[in-house]
């Protein structure tokens, strides 16, 4: 097994590769919108494509960027980049407790390095149009009601991590096939509704570039992407476990 300290900066440069790209795609989907509409109304999300195809362009653009992590990372740190998975197999034993914050520190430092390159990538349009690709709920999305789809949406991303890539009975080689179209469905189905971010890292380094870059101040509405995704995550690995524990009565 790699040390903690490479296994740390895997997750590192793997959480900088989902942000960046990721969240970079939301960032020029806004850019495009803003050269092509009237600023005239809220419309966030539509561009070229329209509503529904910009998010499944957004949410493929994570799901690629997560499938080549797990497979250029997967086997030094386990490509978890994001702190709720990390939580989530901390809660079922499958992680080790005294690594937990290095890995959650590197990860919100990959996802904030990320942030502000997409800045000097891009310039300042990155912020003041495209909000680092912050995410937040959308109007008429109340702040339980986010809560709550966060938690369903990293439920099944989890469920799925569980079942393709801890369970030791998975095939081999689909992982990251699997979980990245899993994170595209999932941003497709429910990015309209808070952004789907089902990841604390993945808010947390958007929120921090804003807020250093003069961009909106979003803060008040973390916790909703920390509260979710962790109880979701907690949920789906605890329910895995249950589902593939073997049954002692007859």
């Amino acid at each position: 097994m790699a040390s903690l300290a490479k296994r740390a900066i895997a997750e590192l440069v793997g959480t900088f590769l989902l942000v960046f790209f990721g969240t970079g795609a939301a960032i020029i989907t806004l850019m495009i919108s803003a050269g092509q509409e009237p600023a005239t109304t809220f419309n966030i999300g539509i561009g070229v494509l329209g509503g529904l195809g910009d998010w499944l362009a957004i949410g493929l653009a994570f799901g690629f960027a997560i499938m080549a992590s797990i497979y250029a990372l997967g086997s030094i740190s386990g490509c978890h980049i994001n702190p709720a998975v990390t939580i989530g197999l901390w809660a079922v034993k499958k992680f080790p407790s005294q690594d937990v914050l290095p890995y959650i520190i590197a990860q919100l430092i990959g996802a904030s390095l990320a942030s502000l390159t997409l800045v000097m990538a891009l310039g300042m349009d990155a912020v003041t149009i495209g909000g680092l690709g912050a995410t937040a709920p959308f109007p008429g999305v109340g702040y339980w009601q986010a809560i709550v789809v966060e938690a369903i949406g990293t439920f099944i991303l989890v469920l799925t991590i569980m079942g393709v890539a801890v369970d030791r009975r998975a095939t081999p080689g689909f992982a990251g096939l699997a979980i990245g179209l899993t994170v595209a469905g999932v941003i497709t189905t429910v990015g309209n509704i808070t952004g789907a971010s089902l990841n604390p890292a993945r808010t947390f380094g958007p929120y921090l570039g804003d807020m250093l870059l003069g961009g909106s101040n979003l803060w008040n509405y973390f916790p909703i992407y920390v509260v979710g995704p962790i109880v979701g995550a907690v949920v789906a690995a605890l329910l895995y476990q249950y589902l593939i524990s073997e049954d002692t009565t007859l």
